[in-house]
This record gives structure tokens, sequence and C-alpha cells, in this order.
């Protein structure tokens, strides 16, 4: 993957990385053995490496912030939580309210980020190519996520290889 050297991502996820209070989504699991943590940086980078192989002319920087803040939430979504229920429809909103905490969030980063899980919440329609990007991205990611350990050692494809059915 490209990303990984691309001076403009890394300069926009390391605001995240290099926070304290976003390090504690290190701590919860997305899917399968991936962490919260671990499920954002794919997606972020899935949607700059798709836009950027499609020649997308896309407001990247919104983009990445967004993917890396859409899961932005600090519970353990697995496990019942007082305020927490219907996890999969609040969510979104539970991440803007944490990111605005620690972050300044553009209007249509917070757009982003409340739409990203349409269809389930199909009410929240992804009108702009970053959000249904988003979308795409989001999902690849989770069913990749779901497939795959994050250590096993015979994996044999790369997120990437997975997106792009390599």
């Amino acid at each position: 993957m490209f990303y990984d050297s691309d001076p403009f991502f890394l300069e926009i996820v390391s605001e995240f990385l290099e926070n304290p209070h976003y390090q504690q989504i290190d701590k919860f699991i997305a899917h399968g053995d991936w962490t919260v943590l671990d499920h954002s940086l794919n997606v972020a980078s899935l949607c700059y490496e798709i836009g950027k192989r499609k020649g997308l002319e896309l407001d990247y920087r919104s983009l990445i912030r967004a993917a890396m803040l859409h899961d932005f939430y600090c519970y353990d979504w697995h496990l019942p939580h007082k305020g927490k229920r219907l996890h999969g429809f609040r969510h979104p909103g539970f991440a803007i309210k944490e990111a605005s905490k620690y972050f300044e969030l553009s209007p249509f980063e917070k757009k982003l980020i409340h739409v990203h899980m349409f269809p389930l919440t199909f009410w929240r329609f992804p009108l702009s190519k970053e959000a249904r990007l988003l979308v795409k991205c989001d999902h690849i990611s989770a069913l990749y996520e779901h497939k795959y350990r994050k250590n096993d050692r015979l994996r044999k494809r790369t997120l990437m290889q997975y997106a792009f059915g390599g």
C-alpha cells in the first residue's frame, strides 16, 4: 500500500495517532480481533487508495479525517452499556460527540461520520462521493476483518487485494 509512505496521508492520520484520547480506541474490538483503531486506519487507507487509484476528485483531507473518526466511541459495543443500546444505529452520533471534544470537525466531516452506517440507517443517505466511498470502504473493511484474523500469517490476501478482487 502506498499510503504508509505518503506524506499527505501520514500528516492527517498522525493528528489522531498522536492524541492520547484517540489512542484509547485501540483497547476496543471492532470486528474479529481487529481493534477500532485498526479498523479506522483500514477504512482511511482504503478510502485514500481507492480514491487515488480511480483518480477521483475528492476532499481527501475531510475523507481521511472522517474515516479516522467514524467509529470514535470509547466503549466495547459487544457488551451491554447503559445508554449505548442499538449501537449500529446510534454510534455515529456518539462518535461525532466524542470527536468534537478533542478535534475541530467541519460540518462536512460531521456529515460523513453521520451517514457512514448506510444502509442500516437508510434515512441518512450518503449524498456526496466522499460519503459513498466511506460507506463502501467501511463495509469492505468490516467484511475483511471478520474473514481474516489480524495476525494470521496464512492470510492470503491483503485488504487492498480483497477490495480490488486480487
